[in-house]
């Protein structure tokens, strides 16, 4: 059965944007190829990003700073995980994302180029988005950044690696964050897998399906057995305890395939005593947002941005 139907007829352009390819260990360097030149047409971003390179858990990591009004002080600040289903994507190629946030927050976005898997696996890419918070918080004087309004955000694999992120500086004992925003966060493992805890019929169909998703989680995993104490930053939905999390926003669509998993955290997040914002937008797939002058997307933007405002003092 094709769901097609039920997809809002304003985001169709996207289908021929993100195919869905399927990821298949053959394929990946041709799909990054193409990942890397796919928002070329959006020329260049609204601000421009300070490359800064620190210290990371594998060496030398870089981290793009988009900063609106250099020189300000005590400012909130955001920092931002590309996307990419753990094997794809760029903060170099995906600039426009954060900064588009940070001129219309005002607010300085810092954007982590983690490793990626299948060569970096678990715990890689979640050590070098904690060492990105880190930076970002030991450094906040310097970059006029108020350490009480940091958040966190990220689109799909960014946001399962941010709610991991978040739960890695809790358990860490910090840096503290004051809210994260998580836009339908690949945060399950089992989802489309034998093990899968949802049969939701009409999730799933396009841009990024059950054997992206099989591939690209199969791809973090490596060879670590999700059972020891770790399980949580791996795959967020394995956690045991969400006490203590931050205020959390999350935005996701009726037809992605993250849906249930998401409004899964959510209630486990809310039954935690974390306050949740949540959003799921009809008829939206996988990455609706990149269709920018479609209603769901000028909807999600309006929801996010206020969200993120208001929760960070902004």
């Amino acid at each position: 059965m094709s769901t097609l139907h039920l997809v809002d007829p304003t985001l169709l352009p996207l289908l021929e944007l993100m195919p869905g390819t399927g990821f298949t260990a053959e394929n990946l360097p041709a799909i990054r190829e193409q990942s890397e030149q796919r928002f070329a047409f959006l020329g260049e971003p609204a601000i421009q990003p300070e490359v800064k390179v620190i210290p990371g858990p594998g060496g030398p990591l870089e981290i793009y700073w988009y900063d609106p009004a250099p020189g300000q002080t005590g400012r909130a600040a955001l920092l931002h995980i590309h996307g990419g289903g753990m094997v794809i994507g760029s903060a170099r190629s995906m600039r426009h994302g954060p900064a588009g946030m940070a001129a219309a927050l005002c607010i300085p976005v810092a954007s982590v180029e983690y490793r990626l898997a299948p060569e970096h696996p678990f715990p890689a890419p979640q050590e070098d988005c904690l060492a990105g918070l880190k930076w970002l918080a030991e450094n906040a004087a310097e970059l006029g950044v108020d350490t009480a309004r940091i958040g966190i955000i990220g689109e799909s694999a960014g946001g399962g690696l941010a709610a991991a992120t978040a739960l890695m500086a809790r358990d860490q004992g910090g840096p503290v964050l004051a809210a994260q925003f998580l836009t339908f966060p690949m945060l399950d493992h089992r989802t489309g897998s034998e093990d899968c805890l949802y049969s939701n019929p009409v999730t799933g169909e396009f841009v990024w399906t059950r054997q992206s998703n099989r591939y690209g989680w199969s791809a973090l995993q490596g060879d670590y057995a999700p059972t020891d104490h770790r399980k949580g930053w791996f795959s967020p939905s394995l956690a045991d305890d969400l006490a203590g999390l931050p205020p959390t926003w999350i935005g996701t669509g009726s037809l992605d395939l993250f849906l249930d998993e998401n409004l899964d955290y959510a209630r486990r997040l809310i039954g935690a005593g974390v306050p949740v914002e949540l959003h799921s937008y009809p008829g939206a797939i996988h990455a609706f947002q990149a269709i920018a002058d479609s209603h769901l997307a000028q909807s999600f933007n309006r929801d996010l941005l206020s969200a993120v405002a208001r929760w960070l003092k902004v």
